[in-house]
């Protein structure tokens, strides 16, 4: 199976699926990385680890139309059969959705339904999630579709809100889990415990 990530910036889920592919514990294949921030940490893993990289943005396309077919051409010409954003702070276009619809994963820090929508991403959500008083947090891969975390929910792992958390020590232990659970939900793929439509 390969898997062509989107990052914007820091990239330690990507680096997580990476470490996973070459120790051999996800048998799937890293086909390409794309980001919108040419200077990111996630465009540095790609290089270091030998993965074609592409930087499609405004700045390489100012048309959103034409970055659309860009994007598609992109990851089709990368043999890709899965498309995982990994902390992509873009929406997609029509195009992308189209020609990858029902193969294009997300991950969100927060159990959706709750705490999702748009603008509720990164320590958005772990204030919100704390300010709500929740027992729990967790972690929800799941389809992409042209709105924000509105698609259908593939798994889901769950995290405790322990008292006294603040939003920022439930983010580190939210992406602490989020690592391994990617790579998890990416082998129950691979290994059809989880069915896609992939051609």
């Amino acid at each position: 199976m390969n898997i062509s990530v989107f990052a914007s910036h820091n990239g330690t889920n990507l680096q997580a699926i990476i470490d996973a592919v070459e120790s051999g514990v996800l048998k799937a294949r890293v086909a390409m990385v794309i980001t919108n921030n040419s200077g990111s940490g996630a465009a540095a893993r790609a290089k270091k680890h030998g993965i074609p990289l592409y930087h499609l943005s405004s700045a390489s396309h100012p048309d959103s139309a034409a970055l659309d077919v860009a994007i598609v051409d992109a990851l089709r010409t990368n043999g890709t059969d899965v498309v995982f954003l990994a902390g992509y702070m873009k929406k997609l276009g029509e195009q992308t959705l189209a020609a990858y619809r029902g193969r294009i994963l997300n991950t969100h820090p927060a159990l959706l339904p709750k705490f999702g929508g748009k603008g509720m991403y990164g320590m958005h959500v772990h204030t919100a999630v704390v300010a709500a008083g929740e027992r729990e947090s967790g972690i929800s891969v799941h389809l992409v579709d042209g709105e924000y975390d509105t698609g259908r929910v593939l798994a889901q792992a769950r995290v405790p809100v322990i008292p006294g958390d603040t939003a920022d020590t439930l983010c580190e232990r939210v992406m602490k889990r989020e690592r391994k659970f990617i790579v998890e939900v990416l082998a129950d793929i691979v290994a059809g415990n989880i069915a896609l439509d992939i051609p």
